[in-house]
């Protein structure tokens, strides 16, 4: 396992080089496309909104947050560590579908948060290890 780990670190940092340097976020022609999991959310007040307006809102944010919760479509959810806004992860396989859950909610509809969406899933180097691993996509 110690001689594991590094290889897979190394692997998982090469692909992310690839990747940031590829003028777009799509993989290269051939190369393994990871399943998309699930989508995480990054939520953080517009420019402008005062803690107060989102005060206002938080009663029903939190209610439909815990509801959603409940229905499986948030998987999990954190606040960030500067305090800056919330991270989710919502149980989508597009963006578009995560996006439809998000712009129902109560900070989304008065207008105050900015999102970021990121599709994620499974650690597409882990394949080397097992010999190949999942199909393409």
């Amino acid at each position: 396992m110690k001689r594991i780990f590094p290889f897979v670190m190394s692997a998982f940092a090469l692909a992310s080089i690839a990747q940031s340097q590829s003028p777009s976020a799509q993989p290269p022609s051939g190369a393994l496309s990871p399943k998309v999991t699930e989508v995480m959310v990054i939520l953080t007040a517009k420019q402008g909104v005062t803690r107060q307006q989102i005060m206002n809102v938080m009663p029903a944010e939190i209610r439909a947050t815990v509801k959603l919760y409940l229905d499986g479509k948030i998987r999990q959810w954190y606040s960030r560590g500067d305090g800056k806004g919330v991270i989710m992860l919502i149980d989508a396989k597009t963006i578009d579908e995560a996006s439809a859950i998000i712009d129902a909610m109560p900070l989304s509809k008065e207008n105050l948060a900015d999102h970021e969406y990121i599709p994620v899933g499974p650690l597409m180097p882990l394949a080397t290890l097992i010999g190949g691993g999942p199909a393409r996509q």
